[in-house]
């Protein structure tokens, strides 16, 4: 029996088996939202800026792994000109509505009208058995004709695959030979919380394994591969070369890759150019005037707390008693809620207010601190007790020399690994004091009580006279 001919055998494109609906989200949408996302944006916020919704962001961003398609990467060159935008082919559809020729559409547009004629027949709508020609339809098939799929190198060499997974996910050996598997985690599809057991694996980074591979086979040069490829092995599931549960032996255990301004703006949005140390005074560097000071907190068991703040010119030393808040350890910290432990940025703030506002004016100059979150309610602490907080530059203790002296001597008194909030206000006062009856070098062997009393008497006879 002759099979009778349909208009739709005229797309020259093979049959579709269940091709599924088309995107919902188009190539400028996904242009825009992946912009957003190098700008350190969220994935939902980067889908409502898009134009799309908040779920379709999301399952973008986990589908690339966190990875930019090649596409949409800030390197990729913008499409040419020679094809037919989405606004062209809406253009297309309306005028077919009206009746216009192919000649016609091809004028209006200032295309060929061979070009024209090949868009309404090689991605028209088919599914009726006829030609009919909508725009999202056609973009579709036109961005499913351009795909130029190519296999993961690590899906092709399967003696690069197993020394690759060999280096990350293989068992730890104890010297004498024997397996030492760990703890058993099962894999949940996510990164591991905090304080959970992990998985014991060699753990290899993938710059270790790429730049190891020469050196093992000098003269192989199919077992070569970059870091980045392997990254994106794991990342990428659509590749087929790595498992994703492979991320968990990677040392931060992310399964996503984070992007890097979305990482550089995380926790420090109460820090601003003008209150970092390098717009402090040049009399607080010096020493030359009192009421500068340098604060910290030591840490202890459980997430205990003991403020310190150190004036730099007498080496005067306060301690701040962070006790811990009802409900520590028995209740479940609200979310955005103060922390429990009794040294969050409220009450950190809370604590140098009440101990340094017994100080003269005089002494209350500034205060220099790292960017730790406790000191997120600086501008709130300047208004509270006049002081005005510098921050240090991160990962720069020795900007904070006394202070971080200071706090080696308390250690005596303070070791690591002991519980803090067993020390109530009077003990903590009393080790104060202590230290500020012990004679320093830097002094010339006098106590820093008996520098600081020497400036306030200073100043009180200064202003008699005036």
């Amino acid at each position: 029996m002759k099979r009778r001919r349909r208009r739709s055998d005229r797309s020259g494109r093979a049959p579709l088996f269940s091709p599924g609906r088309p995107v919902v989200a188009g190539r400028d949408e996904q242009r825009r939202f992946w912009a957003a996302i190098a700008a350190g944006i969220t994935s939902e916020d980067a889908a409502r800026q898009a134009g799309m919704s908040q779920a379709v962001g999301t399952r973008l961003f986990r589908k690339a792994g966190g990875m930019p398609p090649a596409m949409f990467r800030p390197s990729a060159k913008p499409l040419s000109g020679r094809y037919l935008s989405f606004a062209e082919r809406e253009e297309i559809a309306l005028l077919r509505v009206q009746s216009c020729s192919i000649r016609e559409v091809a004028r209006r547009l200032g295309r060929a009208a061979s070009t024209i004629s090949r868009e309404l027949r090689r991605n028209a709508a088919t599914r009726s058995g006829s030609l009919a020609y909508r725009a999202t339809t056609a973009q579709w098939h036109a961005e499913r004709s351009a795909r130029r799929l190519k296999q993961a190198k690590l899906a092709l060499n399967a003696a690069l695959r197993t020394y690759v997974e060999e280096r990350l996910a293989g068992v730890v050996v104890a010297p004498s030979g024997a397996p030492a598997p760990g703890p058993a985690v099962r894999w949940k599809g996510r990164r591991h919380g905090p304080r959970k057991h992990r998985r014991w694996a060699n753990a290899w980074s993938p710059e270790q394994i790429a730049r190891r591979l020469p050196v093992d086979f000098p003269d192989d040069e199919t077992m070569r591969i970059s870091h980045e490829a392997i990254y994106q092995a794991l990342f990428v599931q659509s590749r087929g070369a790595l498992r994703r549960e492979l991320t968990a032996c990677l040392r931060t255990g992310r399964v996503l890759r984070m992007p890097r301004a979305r990482m550089r703006g995380r926790g420090k949005t109460f820090i601003s150019p003008e209150i970092m140390i390098s717009q402090r005074p040049a009399e607080a560097a010096d020493r030359a005037m009192p009421g500068h000071w340098e604060g910290d907190l030591i840490l202890g068991l459980g997430s205990s707390a003991i403020g310190t703040l150190v004036e730099r010119m007498t080496r005067f030393t306060l301690l701040l008693h962070l006790p811990r808040m009802t409900g520590h350890g028995h209740e479940a910290r609200v979310k955005n809620g103060p922390a429990l432990a009794g040294h969050g940025a409220e009450a950190v703030c809370d604590a140098i207010t009440r101990t340094i506002i017994t100080l003269p004016e005089q002494l209350r100059q500034s205060l220099t601190w790292d960017q730790g979150t406790e000191m997120a309610q600086h501008a709130r602490l300047k208004i509270d007790a006049g002081i005005q907080v510098y921050f240090c530059d991160p990962h720069s203790p020795w900007q904070r020399g006394t202070n971080e002296n200071t706090n080696g001597l308390l250690r005596q008194y303070f070791p690591k690994g002991t519980d803090l909030s067993m020390h109530s206000a009077d003990d903590i006062a009393a080790v104060a004091a202590v230290l500020n009856a012990r004679p320093r070098k830097t002094l010339a062997w006098k106590t820093p009580a008996e520098a600081l009393d020497q400036l306030l008497m200073s100043a009180t006879s200064s202003d008699v006279r005036n």
